[in-house]
């Protein structure tokens, strides 16, 4: 994250050949490296260029005195890391004089500070042109030439800008943001998603219209606050550059703005989707608050089912520390070696007292091909985890809201636990089928996020000529595997189901539930869509405010500077966002898997009675006698439409 020194040192490690704990801003000493490496035709690169350790970015002096940055005290310079710090990393004066005409022949010990730079992401990106009084200072001095103009700015931002550094930063982020992370991606979901399930026990009809209007009111605020930190509305756009410096020379990364530009782009289509949505289900949230009162009956007559989603929340929450923590370490693992490079170049070495061009080279991190593989293991191992707790926990409500249905509804025959009871026979005769089908998905899931990766790498191509072929040709495959993904959930939900009721394995499970599905799609599928959407349109609402808040916390002063500052908020909200809809899911899993599990029920019950349900419960068989008077009227209002048009063709 902060880059090697000279030594190939990590920044801010105490653990080095030097202790560098409170050391974590990257600065190159010899401008001139940095220049060389940001010209196209030179093959020298930045890493190589000397870079040490400091506190802050160093500022030119202001007196008739050259300031300098020397390397860390060794060998005859007798100075404490305190010291060299407490001096402002200056001990030329104390330098012999051959060390002192090698300094002015920039190769060290010391280097002039020549140049004003700022903080940009942890590294000192110097200006286009040195100060005319230090380089005034440096000439008659005798110093040697000195390269500027904005090849030397653009050498650092282009090299702080690739895509792996990017990277890097968004992982980084993820662990100075920790709390961030903790307070909305767990306790701010958890808490609105308990006070929903309580609430709409009490109060079906009141919070399905709240959640549709919070859902419009959240999503228009989101999509204004991406709008604004994105640069176009007002002047409050995202700044990348971490610390104060008195000219900077980028107030904004490009590359960070053109993703929040992206994001509000999506959610400008989010927006328009969910008004859309909103506009469909206007004269249907009649039908849909009457399944949501089926649901709600049977979590009443079940209460621990409001509380039992906390299990799978927290068995959620230690996976995805651990996930973290566990990424952080494998992303950082790799051995620190000196590059390759024929630079050209020398330094003098305070140790043997020589000019030596034997450690020109800078360091880079290396993975072995075994940390590749472990990364991508890990990545899946994510997908089919969460999946596989996911599959647990909505089989486990499965089990009780089918207890209950098969019970007539009647809480005496349900046992003294039967959200207990049901968890014990999902643990008990169901997991290799919970993890068949978590596979599935998981496997899709990979698919895809494979495919996004090979298409980031090979951006470049798609902006070549014939390259729309090659995008549009990646559009079409995430397509497709986005509505298999959506395929397979359905009927792994529905498998789900059935295995809680009848204890099949899951292929067998699966191909029942469809079958059943295909057979009555007439009488129960738009009435379980309506339900459906309804609490995906209450997910959404819970993931938008937990990543309002993480932006809301993010833009405070704790992360903006000090040793929790983040280079950007992207992938912090983003994964607020993420981890707020599967906490939010699991929560309204209970009213979704309620109305899935009931109706599916309903179907098993008038398969095995020759058409009639001898145990649906009276508030289900009115909701559905309710839809289908609805559908039948529409019917005949569109056939009398249609009648009427042929007759004034006629």
């Amino acid at each position: 994250m902060y880059g090697f020194d000279y030594l190939g040192n990590t920044c801010g490690n105490k653990k080095g050949s030097v202790n560098l704990e409170s050391y974590n801003v990257r600065y190159w000493q010899n401008p001139n490296q940095v220049y060389r490496s940001g010209v196209l035709s030179d093959p020298f690169n930045l890493a190589d260029a000397r870079s040490i350790c400091l506190q802050d970015c160093p500022t030119p002096s202001t007196t008739n005195y050259l300031t300098w940055v020397c390397d860390y005290p060794q060998g005859p310079i007798n100075l404490t890391m305190d010291d060299w710090a407490g001096r402002n990393y200056d001990y030329f004066d104390l330098l012999s004089p051959a060390q002192k005409s090698s300094s002015i022949n920039l190769t060290g010990p010391c280097y002039p500070v020549l140049f004003q730079s700022t903080n940009f992401f942890w590294s000192c990106e110097l200006q286009a042109s040195p100060v005319n009084e230090t380089l005034k200072l440096w000439t008659d001095m005798g110093g040697v030439s000195i390269n500027s103009g904005d090849v030397i700015v653009q050498a650092v931002h282009n090299a702080l800008s690739e895509p792996t550094a990017v990277i890097k930063r968004y992982i980084a982020d993820l662990g100075r943001a920790w709390p961030v992370l903790v307070v909305c991606g767990g306790i701010v979901p958890l808490l609105l998603s308990i006070t929903w399930l309580i609430l709409v026990h009490y109060f079906v009809g009141v919070i399905t219209w709240l959640t549709i209007i919070l859902l419009n009111v959240v999503a228009l605020f989101v999509t204004l606050f991406f709008y604004i930190k994105a640069g176009w509305i007002g002047t409050d756009a995202i700044t990348a550059v971490i610390g104060s410096g008195t000219s900077k020379a980028f107030s904004a990364s490009t590359s960070e703005q053109n993703y929040l530009k992206i994001v509000a782009v999506i959610m400008t289509i989010v927006l328009l989707v969910v008004l859309l949505i909103t506009l469909i289900l206007l004269k249907r949230v009649i039908i849909a608050v009457a399944v949501i009162k089926v649901a709600a009956k049977a979590i009443g007559a079940i209460p621990s089912l409001v509380i039992y989603p906390i299990v799978p929340f927290l068995i959620l929450v230690v996976f995805l520390i651990y996930w973290v923590t566990a990424l952080l370490y494998l992303t950082s693992a790799g051995s620190v070696t000196q590059n390759i490079c024929n630079n050209s170049c020398a330094a003098y070495d305070l140790t043997s007292l020589s000019i030596s061009d034997n450690n020109c080279c800078g360091y880079s991190l290396h993975h072995c091909k075994n940390v590749a593989w472990a990364i991508i293991y890990h990545v899946f191992g994510m997908f089919w985890i969460t999946q596989f707790i996911n599959a647990c926990c909505l089989t486990t409500i499965a089990g009780a809201i089918a207890a209950y249905y098969w019970a007539r509804g009647k809480t005496s025959e349900l046992g003294w636990a039967p959200v207990l009871s049901s968890a014990k026979r999902v643990v008990q005769y169901s997991l290799g089928s919970m993890a068949l089908g978590s596979l599935l998905v998981a496997i899709i899931e990979m698919i895809c996020f494979i495919i996004e990766f090979i298409r980031k790498r090979l951006k470049l191509l798609e902006l070549a000529p014939g390259g729309c072929c090659l995008s549009l040709l990646f559009c079409c495959a995430q397509c497709c595997l986005g509505c298999i993904e959506w395929i397979v959930k359905f009927i792994n939900k529905n498998a789900y189901i059935v295995i809680a009721t009848s204890g099949k394995g899951f292929c067998r499970a699966a191909g029942k539930a469809s079958a059943l599905i295909v057979s009555n799609i007439l009488k129960v599928a738009a009435v379980n869509i309506l339900g459906d959407l309804i609490l995906f349109l209450g997910k959404v609402c819970v993931s938008l405010v937990c990543a309002l808040f993480a932006f809301l916390m993010l833009e405070t002063h704790k992360y903006k500077s000090g040793n929790s500052q983040v280079s950007s908020p992207f992938f912090p909200v983003l994964f607020c966002w993420g981890v707020g809809y599967i906490t939010a899911g699991h929560f309204f899993a209970v009213v979704e898997m309620a109305i899935d599990a009931i109706l599916l029920s309903f179907c098993i019950d008038a398969d095995e009675h020759n058409g009639t349900a001898m145990f649906a419960p009276p508030l289900l068989i009115d909701t559905l006698r309710s839809h289908a008077r609805c559908q039948e009227a529409a019917q005949a209002e569109h056939a009398l439409r249609k009648q009427k048009k042929a007759a004034r063709g006629k």
